[in-house]
């Protein structure tokens, strides 16, 4: 059974692409012209030959999976499969079985599934996505994959090698996480070896134009619409938006306006969080905020994002978070009442 076979009759959180049929955008679309991505190119294309591990970093909706099908695709072993693991949507022990394969009666008993694992296969690219999630268990197994290139087998007494290229994709801090001690510190040090940090839409804003373009064109085709170029007005706007949800957010609203044909459907996503959602900079700019205001504004929320940063690498224990911060239990409590955050206590 081949490896294409194998994820056929696996559920969500595996998906396996073939030597062909990548899909992914021009590179002019993905990269677009803003300085950090041209950065990022370079970096791509320069360890794509290598077999070093990357780690590719960046909030939800930014597209790393985009990149790793793309160093997959530069690499060597891009004549083999690209597989794709979502390590929260796996539950651990079935996870560490469908991976690392299990020896016969170590599990089921009804059949040996060590030719069957995810990395038994001579070449290849594993991206195991959001590996901040990844349980203890399979971090420490993960680690000793990565230190000696081999595995061993659920009720396997003897190490197998493997012949396969490991990215890890994450929309989390890791280093907040091996502070707090949910990641191990030299699992970390392991897969950082090259690290690519993707932005957020909104610093990369000069690529609206050419995304949305794309998008349009895209959707036209696979929708058999007839939806026009967004208006520069509109564009100029977008621009402004500080997209959450990055550039998946956009890829919905633009399906949505292919099909509806009006450019309307991004005052509803848009105008009613600009109030909630823009950030001082853009009201100074706007003539909203006046420069003051906007200067105190950004301390408070530089200050409260320290504040939750914190608490987080402390385990939201606000005691250890106000030592950290040097300054007093009493103060700490009251900038938390300030700026309205709603934590856990853990104290």
């Amino acid at each position: 059974m081949n490896l294409p076979q194998i994820l056929a009759h696996r559920g969500a959180g595996f998906q396996t692409t073939g030597t062909a049929a990548y899909g992914l955008p021009e590179d002019s679309v993905v990269f677009g012209a803003s300085e950090w991505m041209r950065s990022l190119r370079v970096t791509l294309e320069a360890v794509a030959n290598s077999s070093l591990p990357v780690l590719i970093e960046g909030e939800s909706g930014t597209g790393k999976i985009i990149i790793a099908r793309l160093l997959h695709q530069w690499s060597p072993v891009a004549a083999g499969p690209f597989v794709q693991v979502s390590c929260p949507a796996i539950p651990g022990t079935l996870l560490e079985s469908e991976l690392f394969g299990y020896e016969k009666n170590s599990v089921n008993g009804d059949r040996h599934k060590h030719g069957d694992s995810l990395i038994a296969p001579k070449g290849g690219t594993l991206c195991l996505d959001e590996i901040g999630e990844l349980a203890p268990a399979l971090q420490a197994k993960l680690l000793q994959l990565l230190q000696n290139g081999k595995f061993c087998p659920i009720g396997g007494r003897q190490d197998s090698g493997a012949d396969i290229r490991v990215v890890f994709a994450t929309n989390r801090e890791l280093e907040a996480q091996v502070e707090s001690g949910t990641f191990r510190r030299d699992l970390f040090y392991r897969i950082n070896v090259v690290k690519l940090q993707l932005p957020p839409l909104r610093e990369r804003a000069v690529d609206l134009p050419v995304l949305s373009d794309y998008f349009v064109d895209l959707y036209n085709r696979e929708f058999k619409c007839d939806a026009r170029p967004l208006s520069p007005a509109l564009i100029r706007k977008l621009q402004r938006y500080h997209w959450p949800g990055n550039i998946r957010q956009l890829e919905n609203l633009m399906k949505r306006y292919v099909v509806l044909g009006t450019e309307e459907v991004f005052k509803d996503e848009i105008d009613a969080k600009k109030s909630s959602s823009s950030s001082p900079t853009e009201m100074l700019l706007e003539g909203s905020m006046s420069l003051p205001d906007a200067s105190r504004e950004m301390r408070r929320n530089f200050e409260r994002n320290l504040i939750l940063k914190a608490l987080e690498v402390n385990q939201w224990n606000r005691r250890r978070a106000a030592r950290a911060l040097n300054i007093s239990y009493r103060a700490l409590l009251y900038k938390l009442k300030e700026s309205q955050c709603e934590i856990p206590s853990t104290d």
